[in-house]
């Protein structure tokens, strides 16, 4: 059974920092090359953060790059999104996203809420 399982959301302070996971199940996790998403109320879902089957080379949407990191261990079948010096837009469901490298098959987690609040 395919499982993407993520924690780390909940509610934190303008310029706070919070770290997420995705713990991954059911497939081969390093065939994978694994996302982040996020979606705010009333807006599209937005790809913020990817990473290749091995690590290295990362992407990242405008809106967070120099303060988010994705990372990957694939040892532990775990994904990371460490999240800094956060802003009140960055309020949204936070959702992991595993993507074969070759095959057109994909698995999504069911998400971890982020709120930004002061």
């Amino acid at each position: 059974q395919v499982q993407l399982v993520e924690s780390g959301g909940g509610l934190v302070q303008p310029g706070g920092s919070l770290r997420l996971s995705c713990a991954a199940s059911g497939f081969t996790f390093s065939n994978y090359v694994m996302s982040w998403y996020r979606q705010a109320p009333g807006k599209e879902r937005e790809l913020i953060a990817a990473i290749p089957r091995a690590g290295g080379s990362t992407t990242y949407a405008d809106s967070v790059k120099g303060r988010f990191t994705i990372s990957r261990d694939n040892a532990k079948n775990t994904v990371y999104l460490q999240m800094n010096s956060l802003k009140l837009e960055d309020t949204a469901v936070y959702s992991c996203n595993a993507r074969h490298s070759i095959r057109p098959t994909a698995y999504w987690g069911q998400g971890t809420q982020v709120t930004v609040s002061s």
